[in-house]
């Protein structure tokens, strides 16, 4: 196993969503992650499909022990293994744990250098923490979805990625790291409280300046970069595909207008807001004239900040991408690799994503507990 978090022991209680991927993360920097999945009936399908096959790719890297903690015994389990991990993360409704009676206090009390992550959509207190939501709740609530999409359309949803993943898993991952790093000085572990809502609030934290500075309007598509700016946008080419031009400062700006071959002065007026409408409307024309290839030919690995809009088919295919390993093949599943870089230590993807249960055996034994307990579990069927 490499990566910078070798020798960190993290628990899982499987979920969907940003647990799942702030586990991901952990276990691509190098942690043990042990996914706590639910033991299911003989013959109970899984009530989503295509967890527990090769297309989960955010349960790659960990390990599975399946328990049915409506037993007993299986609550007895998991807190033997608490007993000697670092970190659990949790995704489920505030006091969801607490009725398993596998709560922080209880957890805490059992290993009193845990860190024990929480994440959810509005949080673990507030009006809000027992509502059901999803991503775009979170960020609607955070002040960021209203600026995102056109000036005459709803706000779009922008997938899953500032809520779910960058507002939520990512914010948790980063936590429960402060967290276990305060922990080996202190001796103390605590609880992080990630809540999606407040991590989108804070990607937005350059926005939210801007405004304050009177830079940014809350009418969508009249700010730099929102789309109301010509040279920050995305455009149309002659064959349906698409770039994007981000060329805001000036000597970048100057590049654009000469490898695009501009020569109308009202393209001198960059900065100048009221502008910008007539300046959109003649750089569409322009972009439709050529298609993205040819634009690429012109523009692309220049200081312009330019780049093709590839889907997710081209995206892995691109030079750059490839030159970076930025994707990976696992059992014939194309994905993303591990990120960020180190220098030395690392990370790799230590196993694809496993079935639930599939190493139940396996990690008790790993974890210390003796062949005659596994046993009695498996007779017992607590896993």
């Amino acid at each position: 196993m490499a990566g910078p978090l070798q020798g960190i022991r993290v628990i899982e209680m499987v979920g969907l969503g940003p647990c799942p991927f702030a586990a991901m993360m952990l276990a691509d920097m190098g942690a043990e992650v042990i996914r706590i999945d639910r033991k299911l009936a003989p013959g109970a399908n899984n009530p989503f499909p295509m967890l527990g096959t090769k297309y989960d790719v955010m349960a790659r890297g960990r390990r599975s022990l399946a328990l049915d903690l409506k037993q007993t015994e299986a609550k007895a389990v998991l807190l033997d293994l608490v007993a000697s991990a670092d970190i659990l993360l949790e995704g489920f409704r505030p006091g969801v744990m607490e009725r398993l009676g596998l709560g922080p206090e209880v957890c805490l009390q059992r290993n009193p250098r845990l860190v024990y992550g929480r994440i959810t959509g509005w949080g673990q207190d507030g009006p809000l923490a027992q509502a059901a939501g999803h991503d775009l709740n979170y960020i609607a609530l955070s002040g960021m979805l209203h600026a995102m999409g056109r000036a005459d359309t709803p706000p779009a949803p922008p997938l899953n990625l500032v809520g779910d993943f960058g507002g939520g898993a990512m914010m948790l991952a980063f936590g429960v790291v402060c967290a276990a790093l305060e922990a080996r000085s202190s001796g103390k572990g605590q609880v992080v409280d990630a809540a999606m809502v407040d991590g989108s609030a804070l990607l937005g934290a350059m926005i939210y300046g801007f405004r304050a500075f009177g830079a940014w309007s809350d009418q969508r598509e009249a700010n730099m970069l929102d789309g109301g700016a010509h040279f920050y946008d995305t455009y149309t080419c002659a064959d349906g595909k698409f770039i994007s031009i981000g060329a805001i400062e000036p000597q970048f700006y100057a590049l654009l207008l000469e490898r695009a071959a501009i020569t109308d002065p009202a393209f001198t007026a960059q900065m100048d807001s009221q502008k910008w409408p007539e300046l959109k409307e003649k750089c569409t024309a322009l972009f439709k004239t050529k298609t993205r290839q040819q634009w690429c030919e012109l523009m692309e690995g220049t200081d312009i900040c330019f780049a093709p809009v590839l889907d997710m088919a081209e995206a892995p295919e691109h030079p750059h991408n490839q030159a970076r390993a930025n994707f990976t093949d696992i059992e014939g599943i194309v994905q993303p690799a591990p990120a960020p870089r180190f220098s030395r230590t690392a990370p790799e993807i230590s196993m694809p994503p496993a079935a639930p249960g599939q190493h139940s055996a396996e990690i008790l034994h790993d974890w210390g507990m003796s062949e005659e307990r596994i046993a009695a579990l498996k007779e017992n069927k607590v896993i």
